[in-house]
């Protein structure tokens, strides 16, 4: 599997979080898209299959990450 660089998985995981806290679920059909495509490149760079899984591994792969260290995972 390829490896998303750290920069890049960082900028994709700051995009979606911000349309997440931005309620973007409830947006127009072109905002729910975008949520869907950054859901797509974060599980397929990650490897995983659903959103909340690939941004707990997008989150260890970041500079700084411990794998034992549980306050990456989502509140």
């Amino acid at each position: 599997m390829l490896m998303a660089h750290p920069a890049v998985l960082s900028n994709l995981i700051e995009q979606y979080e911000t349309l997440r806290a931005l309620n973007a679920g409830e947006g127009g059909p072109d905002v729910q898209r975008r949520m869907d495509d950054l859901a797509y490149t974060l599980c397929v760079s990650t490897g995983t299959r659903d959103i909340d899984t690939a941004l707990i591994a997008a989150r260890h792969r970041l500079p700084g990450a411990r794998p034992e260290d549980d306050s990456l995972l989502p509140a």
